[in-house]
Protein backbone atom coordinates (compact mmCIF):
# COMPACT_ATOMS: atom_id res chain seq x y z
CA UNK A 1 0.00 0.00 0.00
CA UNK A 2 3.20 2.46 0.94
CA UNK A 3 4.63 1.44 -2.33
CA UNK A 4 1.14 2.48 -4.09
CA UNK A 5 0.59 5.67 -2.64
CA UNK A 6 4.38 6.61 -2.98
CA UNK A 7 3.76 5.99 -6.85
CA UNK A 8 0.72 7.48 -7.22
CA UNK A 9 1.84 10.81 -5.15
CA UNK A 10 4.48 11.14 -7.64
CA UNK A 11 2.70 10.37 -10.31
CA UNK A 12 0.69 13.49 -9.19
CA UNK A 13 3.77 15.66 -8.76
CA UNK A 14 4.93 14.67 -12.53
CA UNK A 15 1.46 15.59 -14.05
CA UNK A 16 1.53 19.27 -12.13
CA UNK A 17 5.74 19.83 -13.56
CA UNK A 18 4.90 18.89 -17.15
CA UNK A 19 2.30 21.42 -17.11
CA UNK A 20 4.87 24.12 -17.36
CA UNK A 21 7.50 22.71 -19.09
CA UNK A 22 9.42 23.00 -22.49
CA UNK A 23 10.73 21.24 -25.02
CA UNK A 24 14.86 20.95 -24.73
CA UNK A 25 18.18 19.14 -26.18
CA UNK A 26 19.15 15.92 -25.16
CA UNK A 27 22.63 14.64 -25.42
CA UNK A 28 24.15 11.32 -25.18
CA UNK A 29 27.70 10.84 -24.23
CA UNK A 30 30.05 7.28 -23.51
CA UNK A 31 33.11 9.27 -22.13
CA UNK A 32 34.24 12.27 -21.64
CA UNK A 33 36.70 12.39 -24.72
CA UNK A 34 33.55 11.58 -27.32
CA UNK A 35 31.59 14.08 -25.24
CA UNK A 36 29.32 16.33 -27.61
CA UNK A 37 29.60 19.82 -26.74
CA UNK A 38 26.69 21.68 -25.59
CA UNK A 39 26.02 25.34 -24.78
CA UNK A 40 25.00 25.28 -20.84
CA UNK A 41 21.49 27.69 -20.43
CA UNK A 42 21.85 27.04 -17.12
CA UNK A 43 23.91 30.04 -14.89
CA UNK A 44 27.26 29.56 -13.39
CA UNK A 45 27.02 28.68 -9.68
CA UNK A 46 23.98 26.68 -9.81
CA UNK A 47 21.92 29.41 -8.67
CA UNK A 48 18.59 27.80 -10.96
CA UNK A 49 16.22 30.81 -10.97
CA UNK A 50 13.79 28.96 -8.57
CA UNK A 51 10.71 26.86 -10.80
CA UNK A 52 12.74 27.35 -13.95
CA UNK A 53 13.41 23.73 -14.84
CA UNK A 54 14.16 25.19 -18.46
CA UNK A 55 17.92 26.82 -16.85
CA UNK A 56 18.94 23.12 -15.63
CA UNK A 57 21.97 21.82 -17.70
CA UNK A 58 21.88 18.36 -16.01
CA UNK A 59 24.77 15.46 -15.97
CA UNK A 60 23.27 11.88 -15.45
CA UNK A 61 26.95 9.72 -14.80
CA UNK A 62 25.69 5.94 -15.70
CA UNK A 63 28.05 3.51 -13.95
CA UNK A 64 27.77 1.22 -16.69
CA UNK A 65 24.91 1.46 -19.66
CA UNK A 66 25.90 -2.33 -20.11
CA UNK A 67 23.90 -3.12 -16.97
CA UNK A 68 20.79 -4.24 -17.00
CA UNK A 69 18.46 -2.73 -14.32
CA UNK A 70 20.56 0.78 -15.02
CA UNK A 71 19.67 0.50 -18.72
CA UNK A 72 15.91 0.60 -17.05
CA UNK A 73 16.90 3.02 -14.90
CA UNK A 74 17.90 5.29 -17.82
CA UNK A 75 15.33 4.74 -19.83
CA UNK A 76 12.62 6.09 -17.57
CA UNK A 77 15.00 9.16 -16.59
CA UNK A 78 15.82 9.94 -20.37
CA UNK A 79 11.70 9.94 -20.53
CA UNK A 80 11.12 11.74 -17.59
CA UNK A 81 13.54 14.15 -18.57
CA UNK A 82 12.89 14.69 -22.32
CA UNK A 83 8.80 15.58 -21.06
CA UNK A 84 9.75 18.10 -18.97
CA UNK A 85 12.18 19.55 -21.52
CA UNK A 86 15.49 19.33 -19.48
CA UNK A 87 18.83 19.56 -20.75
CA UNK A 88 20.62 17.05 -20.16
CA UNK A 89 23.97 14.37 -21.31
CA UNK A 90 24.14 11.11 -20.16
CA UNK A 91 27.32 9.89 -19.76
CA UNK A 92 28.52 5.98 -19.43
CA UNK A 93 31.35 5.41 -16.96
CA UNK A 94 32.06 2.27 -18.59
CA UNK A 95 32.63 0.70 -14.79
CA UNK A 96 35.37 2.42 -14.50
CA UNK A 97 35.96 5.42 -11.64
CA UNK A 98 38.78 7.03 -13.56
CA UNK A 99 36.63 7.52 -16.83
CA UNK A 100 33.46 8.83 -14.36
CA UNK A 101 35.27 11.20 -12.22
CA UNK A 102 36.96 12.74 -15.98
CA UNK A 103 33.51 13.20 -16.88
CA UNK A 104 31.78 14.55 -14.13
CA UNK A 105 34.73 17.53 -14.00
CA UNK A 106 34.61 17.92 -18.02
CA UNK A 107 30.63 18.18 -17.70
CA UNK A 108 31.26 20.93 -14.77
CA UNK A 109 33.77 22.76 -16.74
CA UNK A 110 31.55 22.51 -19.44
CA UNK A 111 28.53 24.56 -17.53
CA UNK A 112 26.85 21.51 -15.88
CA UNK A 113 24.98 22.69 -13.26
CA UNK A 114 23.06 19.70 -11.56
CA UNK A 115 25.00 16.59 -11.19
CA UNK A 116 23.45 13.14 -10.94
CA UNK A 117 25.28 10.48 -10.13
CA UNK A 118 25.38 6.39 -10.23
CA UNK A 119 28.99 6.15 -8.43
CA UNK A 120 31.35 3.81 -9.86
CA UNK A 121 33.32 2.80 -6.86
CA UNK A 122 31.26 1.38 -4.23
CA UNK A 123 34.27 -0.04 -1.85
CA UNK A 124 35.11 3.36 -0.22
CA UNK A 125 34.02 6.90 0.34
CA UNK A 126 36.88 8.69 -1.33
CA UNK A 127 35.33 8.61 -5.33
CA UNK A 128 31.83 9.54 -4.11
CA UNK A 129 33.25 12.07 -1.54
CA UNK A 130 35.67 13.72 -4.74
CA UNK A 131 32.34 13.95 -6.75
CA UNK A 132 30.75 15.96 -3.49
CA UNK A 133 33.55 18.18 -3.33
CA UNK A 134 33.37 18.71 -7.01
CA UNK A 135 30.19 19.98 -6.83
CA UNK A 136 30.75 21.77 -3.98
CA UNK A 137 33.82 23.91 -5.42
CA UNK A 138 30.91 24.39 -8.40
CA UNK A 139 28.20 25.66 -5.95
CA UNK A 140 25.97 23.03 -7.70
CA UNK A 141 23.94 20.37 -6.05
CA UNK A 142 24.59 16.89 -6.46
CA UNK A 143 22.24 13.44 -6.18
CA UNK A 144 23.62 10.14 -5.96
CA UNK A 145 21.90 6.44 -7.17
CA UNK A 146 21.13 3.40 -6.87
CA UNK A 147 24.61 2.36 -5.75
CA UNK A 148 24.73 3.31 -1.93
CA UNK A 149 27.33 6.13 -0.47
CA UNK A 150 28.23 6.78 3.24
CA UNK A 151 25.86 8.68 5.20
CA UNK A 152 29.26 10.98 6.03
CA UNK A 153 29.54 12.00 2.54
CA UNK A 154 26.06 12.97 2.07
CA UNK A 155 26.55 14.97 4.98
CA UNK A 156 29.19 16.37 3.79
CA UNK A 157 27.57 19.06 1.68
CA UNK A 158 23.54 20.76 2.10
CA UNK A 159 23.11 20.11 -1.82
CA UNK A 160 23.76 17.15 -1.34
CA UNK A 161 21.46 13.24 -1.27
CA UNK A 162 20.85 10.20 -2.05
CA UNK A 163 18.15 7.80 -3.84
CA UNK A 164 18.27 3.90 -3.61
CA UNK A 165 17.03 1.01 -1.69
CA UNK A 166 17.51 -0.74 1.88
CA UNK A 167 20.15 -3.18 0.55
CA UNK A 168 19.35 -5.14 3.27
CA UNK A 169 15.25 -5.35 1.83
CA UNK A 170 16.05 -6.94 -1.17
CA UNK A 171 17.82 -9.80 0.74
CA UNK A 172 15.55 -10.47 3.53
CA UNK A 173 12.56 -10.13 0.91
CA UNK A 174 14.75 -12.90 -1.32
CA UNK A 175 15.06 -14.79 1.88
CA UNK A 176 11.26 -15.32 2.68
CA UNK A 177 10.60 -15.52 -1.01
CA UNK A 178 13.06 -18.79 -1.19
CA UNK A 179 11.62 -20.37 1.77
CA UNK A 180 7.92 -20.18 1.28
CA UNK A 181 9.04 -22.01 -2.31
CA UNK A 182 11.05 -24.61 -0.63
CA UNK A 183 8.49 -25.16 2.01
CA UNK A 184 5.91 -26.20 -0.86
CA UNK A 185 8.29 -27.65 -2.91
CA UNK A 186 11.22 -29.38 -0.91
CA UNK A 187 11.51 -32.71 -1.64
CA UNK A 188 10.86 -32.09 -5.54
CA UNK A 189 13.73 -29.54 -5.05
CA UNK A 190 16.03 -31.88 -3.21
CA UNK A 191 17.21 -34.00 -6.13
CA UNK A 192 19.38 -36.49 -4.20
CA UNK A 193 17.51 -36.95 -1.30
CA UNK A 194 19.35 -35.78 1.51
CA UNK A 195 17.89 -33.44 3.20
CA UNK A 196 19.38 -30.59 2.38
CA UNK A 197 19.40 -27.96 -0.74
CA UNK A 198 22.53 -27.79 -2.50
CA UNK A 199 22.98 -24.09 -3.99
CA UNK A 200 24.96 -21.78 -5.71
CA UNK A 201 25.58 -18.35 -5.02
CA UNK A 202 26.15 -15.72 -7.43
CA UNK A 203 26.88 -12.76 -5.77
CA UNK A 204 27.71 -9.75 -8.32
CA UNK A 205 30.61 -6.88 -6.88
CA UNK A 206 32.58 -7.20 -3.68
CA UNK A 207 32.24 -4.39 -1.37
CA UNK A 208 28.86 -3.19 -2.94
CA UNK A 209 26.14 -3.01 -0.06
CA UNK A 210 23.41 -4.63 -1.87
CA UNK A 211 25.41 -7.72 -3.09
CA UNK A 212 26.62 -8.26 0.57
CA UNK A 213 23.17 -7.89 1.96
CA UNK A 214 21.68 -9.91 -0.55
CA UNK A 215 24.06 -12.14 0.06
CA UNK A 216 24.10 -12.40 3.58
CA UNK A 217 20.36 -12.49 4.21
CA UNK A 218 18.71 -14.58 1.64
CA UNK A 219 20.56 -17.43 3.00
CA UNK A 220 20.65 -16.77 6.79
CA UNK A 221 16.58 -16.06 6.49
CA UNK A 222 15.58 -18.56 4.14
CA UNK A 223 17.29 -20.99 6.35
CA UNK A 224 15.72 -19.86 9.38
CA UNK A 225 12.67 -20.08 8.23
CA UNK A 226 13.27 -23.58 6.90
CA UNK A 227 14.34 -24.70 10.55
CA UNK A 228 10.72 -23.19 11.92
CA UNK A 229 8.96 -25.81 9.39
CA UNK A 230 10.95 -28.59 9.85
CA UNK A 231 12.87 -28.22 6.71
CA UNK A 232 16.78 -29.21 5.94
CA UNK A 233 19.36 -26.02 5.36
CA UNK A 234 20.14 -24.55 2.18
CA UNK A 235 24.21 -25.86 1.75
CA UNK A 236 26.51 -24.11 -0.32
CA UNK A 237 27.51 -26.68 -3.18
CA UNK A 238 31.27 -26.64 -3.00
CA UNK A 239 32.38 -27.18 0.81
CA UNK A 240 35.49 -26.29 -0.02
CA UNK A 241 34.65 -22.56 -0.81
CA UNK A 242 34.19 -21.08 2.65
CA UNK A 243 32.94 -17.69 1.23
CA UNK A 244 29.66 -19.14 0.02
CA UNK A 245 29.55 -16.90 -3.43
CA UNK A 246 31.21 -16.63 -6.67
CA UNK A 247 31.86 -13.19 -7.38
CA UNK A 248 32.10 -11.57 -10.82
CA UNK A 249 35.60 -10.83 -10.77
CA UNK A 250 34.87 -7.81 -13.10
CA UNK A 251 32.32 -6.24 -10.85
CA UNK A 252 29.90 -5.71 -13.68
CA UNK A 253 27.45 -8.60 -12.29
CA UNK A 254 26.94 -9.82 -15.71
CA UNK A 255 25.34 -12.47 -17.04
CA UNK A 256 28.61 -14.00 -19.03
CA UNK A 257 30.14 -14.25 -15.72
CA UNK A 258 26.90 -15.90 -14.23
CA UNK A 259 26.60 -18.60 -17.47
CA UNK A 260 30.86 -19.47 -17.74
CA UNK A 261 30.48 -19.99 -13.59
CA UNK A 262 27.71 -22.23 -13.95
CA UNK A 263 28.69 -23.90 -17.01
CA UNK A 264 31.78 -25.48 -15.29
CA UNK A 265 29.40 -26.16 -11.87
CA UNK A 266 27.75 -28.41 -14.09
CA UNK A 267 30.22 -30.01 -15.66
CA UNK A 268 31.19 -31.76 -12.38
CA UNK A 269 27.95 -31.67 -10.11
CA UNK A 270 25.01 -33.28 -12.02
CA UNK A 271 22.14 -36.36 -10.97
CA UNK A 272 24.58 -39.01 -12.22
CA UNK A 273 27.11 -38.00 -9.54
CA UNK A 274 24.45 -37.47 -6.97
CA UNK A 275 25.72 -34.06 -6.33
CA UNK A 276 23.64 -31.78 -8.34
CA UNK A 277 22.93 -27.91 -7.58
CA UNK A 278 19.42 -27.54 -6.76
CA UNK A 279 18.97 -24.13 -6.72
CA UNK A 280 20.13 -20.75 -7.72
CA UNK A 281 20.31 -17.35 -5.89
CA UNK A 282 21.68 -14.65 -8.22
CA UNK A 283 21.75 -11.14 -6.49
CA UNK A 284 20.58 -9.51 -9.66
CA UNK A 285 18.10 -10.62 -12.75
CA UNK A 286 21.22 -10.62 -15.38
CA UNK A 287 23.18 -13.60 -13.82
CA UNK A 288 20.04 -15.46 -12.76
CA UNK A 289 19.49 -15.42 -16.64
CA UNK A 290 23.36 -16.30 -17.34
CA UNK A 291 22.70 -19.23 -15.17
CA UNK A 292 19.61 -20.69 -16.87
CA UNK A 293 21.27 -20.38 -19.98
CA UNK A 294 24.15 -22.86 -18.72
CA UNK A 295 21.20 -25.07 -17.55
CA UNK A 296 18.95 -24.69 -20.86
CA UNK A 297 22.39 -26.04 -22.50
CA UNK A 298 22.57 -28.86 -20.11
CA UNK A 299 18.87 -30.13 -20.49
CA UNK A 300 17.07 -28.10 -17.83
CA UNK A 301 14.90 -25.12 -17.39
CA UNK A 302 12.92 -25.28 -20.73
CA UNK A 303 9.15 -24.97 -20.35
CA UNK A 304 7.73 -28.24 -19.76
CA UNK A 305 11.19 -29.72 -18.74
CA UNK A 306 12.90 -30.21 -15.17
CA UNK A 307 13.06 -27.32 -13.51
CA UNK A 308 16.02 -25.84 -11.27
CA UNK A 309 15.03 -23.35 -9.28
CA UNK A 310 16.58 -19.95 -10.44
CA UNK A 311 15.74 -16.72 -8.44
CA UNK A 312 16.92 -13.30 -9.20
CA UNK A 313 16.97 -9.18 -7.56
CA UNK A 314 15.20 -6.63 -9.99
CA UNK A 315 12.29 -7.85 -11.68
CA UNK A 316 13.55 -7.21 -15.49
CA UNK A 317 10.98 -7.58 -17.90
CA UNK A 318 12.81 -10.93 -19.64
CA UNK A 319 12.97 -12.48 -16.21
CA UNK A 320 9.64 -11.70 -15.57
CA UNK A 321 8.88 -13.55 -18.85
CA UNK A 322 10.73 -16.53 -17.51
CA UNK A 323 8.97 -17.06 -14.28
CA UNK A 324 5.57 -16.64 -16.33
CA UNK A 325 7.06 -19.46 -18.38
CA UNK A 326 7.98 -21.44 -15.35
CA UNK A 327 12.10 -21.41 -16.76
CA UNK A 328 12.62 -19.06 -13.44
CA UNK A 329 11.22 -19.08 -10.04
CA UNK A 330 11.38 -15.80 -8.81
CA UNK A 331 12.66 -12.70 -8.21
CA UNK A 332 13.07 -9.22 -6.14
CA UNK A 333 11.50 -5.72 -7.88
CA UNK A 334 13.83 -3.19 -7.62
CA UNK A 335 11.45 -0.42 -9.32
CA UNK A 336 13.21 1.44 -11.72
CA UNK A 337 10.17 3.62 -12.45
CA UNK A 338 10.12 4.73 -8.61
CA UNK A 339 13.70 5.40 -9.06
CA UNK A 340 13.99 8.30 -11.44
CA UNK A 341 10.56 9.27 -10.29
CA UNK A 342 11.97 10.08 -7.27
CA UNK A 343 15.04 11.52 -8.70
CA UNK A 344 13.16 13.69 -10.59
CA UNK A 345 11.20 14.83 -7.59
CA UNK A 346 14.38 16.03 -5.58
CA UNK A 347 15.64 18.08 -8.51
CA UNK A 348 12.44 19.67 -9.04
CA UNK A 349 12.41 20.76 -5.63
CA UNK A 350 15.70 21.97 -5.69
CA UNK A 351 14.31 24.15 -9.06
CA UNK A 352 11.50 25.29 -7.23
CA UNK A 353 13.29 25.89 -3.97
CA UNK A 354 16.55 25.41 -3.65
CA UNK A 355 16.06 22.69 -0.94
CA UNK A 356 16.38 18.60 -2.48
CA UNK A 357 14.53 17.34 -0.07
CA UNK A 358 11.39 20.13 0.73
CA UNK A 359 8.80 17.82 -0.80
CA UNK A 360 9.68 14.46 0.68
CA UNK A 361 7.04 13.69 3.17
CA UNK A 362 5.11 11.04 1.23
CA UNK A 363 8.93 9.43 0.89
CA UNK A 364 10.65 6.93 2.89
CA UNK A 365 13.55 8.92 4.14
CA UNK A 366 16.50 8.20 6.24
CA UNK A 367 16.76 9.70 10.17
CA UNK A 368 19.60 12.04 9.92
CA UNK A 369 20.72 11.96 6.34
CA UNK A 370 19.24 12.87 3.01
CA UNK A 371 18.72 9.56 1.43
CA UNK A 372 15.18 8.30 0.07
CA UNK A 373 14.71 4.49 -0.20
CA UNK A 374 12.71 3.16 -2.90
CA UNK A 375 10.96 0.04 -1.76
CA UNK A 376 11.09 -3.67 -2.87
CA UNK A 377 8.71 -6.15 -3.54
CA UNK A 378 8.53 -10.32 -4.11
CA UNK A 379 7.82 -11.18 -7.35
CA UNK A 380 6.59 -14.58 -8.75
CA UNK A 381 4.29 -14.27 -11.67
CA UNK A 382 1.35 -12.59 -12.38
Amino acid sequence: MKKKLLALLLALGMVASLAACSNGETTTSTAPSTAPSTESTAPEGGDTEAGDLSSLDIGVFYYQYSDAYITSVRTQMDSLLDSLGVKYTDYDGQNNQSVQTDSINTAIVNGCNFLIVNIVETSSPEAAQAAVDAAKNAGIPILFFNREVSDDVVNSYEKCAFVGTDAAEAGHLQGQMIAEYLIENFDAVDLNGDGEISYVMFKGQEGNAEAEMRTQYSVEDANTLLAEAGKGQLVFYNPSNTSGYLVDQTGAWSAQAATDYMNTILGEYSEANGNMVEMVIANNDGMAEGAISALQTAGYNTEGGKVIPVFGVDAMDSAKEKINAGIMTGTIAQDAAGMANSLVTLMQNFANDGDLMSNTGDMIVDEGVAKVRVPYAIYTGE
